[in-house]
């Protein structure tokens, strides 16, 4: 039964106290008091600490906002938590959710563009005129800067043809079917390095079913950090209240 989280244990908590409720180690207590993570304890005269359930409640709280924002802006949150007004203070938790489900919803374009991709003509067939674009083009057809398509290009990602003098980009059906690719991830959140990963293994022969899996993965990953906000809900709502108790508390 949880007595300290739930305020019915009264009286100061010792840091071993604090330990055991939030599953902490002592030493992960006042390491994390050291950064912020939880407000001062307040110390006795013999030197000790002395902390209440709102410690215990910021802890867990840190847990799972670790888990779904990672640590540190999770250490960020948490300390502006403590200093902002109820609305501003759930607005901010609120725009966390609103984060995993706009990724969540990025991934599974993602997933779509790459099957709509892969289920079209073979990108290696023959190729009529006027199939080919110029950077503008394409730049325009992805929803991208020029710039972008030649930083694809010396990430090796985007491999263009060069047909003038000026060195004139020209993109054939295999070098726009890979521009959409990129574009689909990144619109997606990977970076460059991931990208490039998946474009590597979309060319491989177990490609498509390689890439599958990897965004499998990060959906996985997406609903693993949701529930790890979720069930942090009730002790950043504690968090949150007694940061607007604070200035009569005392």
């Amino acid at each position: 039964m949880d007595e300290t989280a739930s305020g019915a244990r009264r009286g100061p908590l010792r840091t071993v106290d604090v330990a055991r409720e939030s599953g902490y180690s002592p030493q992960q207590v006042r390491d994390l008091e050291r950064l912020g993570v939880i407000p001062p304890a307040a110390r006795a005269g013999n030197g000790y600490r002395s902390y209440t359930p709102v410690h215990v409640h910021a802890l867990r709280a840190y847990r799972g906002l670790a888990g779904a924002v990672g640590p540190v802006e999770a250490r960020r949150m948490l300390t502006r938590l403590r200093a902002e007004t109820i609305t501003t203070a759930a607005a901010a938790v609120g725009a966390v959710h609103v984060r995993l489900a706009r990724e969540r919803d990025e991934t599974l374009r993602a997933q779509r563009a790459l099957r709509a991709i892969q289920g079209e003509t073979d990108p290696h067939g023959a190729e009529r005129e006027g199939d080919a674009m110029t950077i503008t083009q394409l730049a325009a057809a992805l929803g991208v800067r020029a710039s972008t398509l030649r930083f694809w290009e010396q990430e090796g990602l985007v491999v263009p043809e060069r047909v003038t003098s000026l060195r004139a980009r020209r993109y054939g059906l295999p070098a726009i079917r890979a521009a959409r690719i990129v574009a689909a991830l990144r619109a997606a959140g990977y970076g460059i390095p991931a990208v490039r990963d998946l474009v590597v293994a979309l060319d491989r022969l177990d490609g498509p079913g390689e890439t599958e899996l990897i965004l499998r993965r990060r959906l996985d990953q997406i609903a693993t950090r949701t529930v790890a906000l979720l069930r942090a809900g009730a002790d950043l709502a504690a968090v949150v209240t007694a940061a607007g108790e604070e200035p009569t508390a005392r």
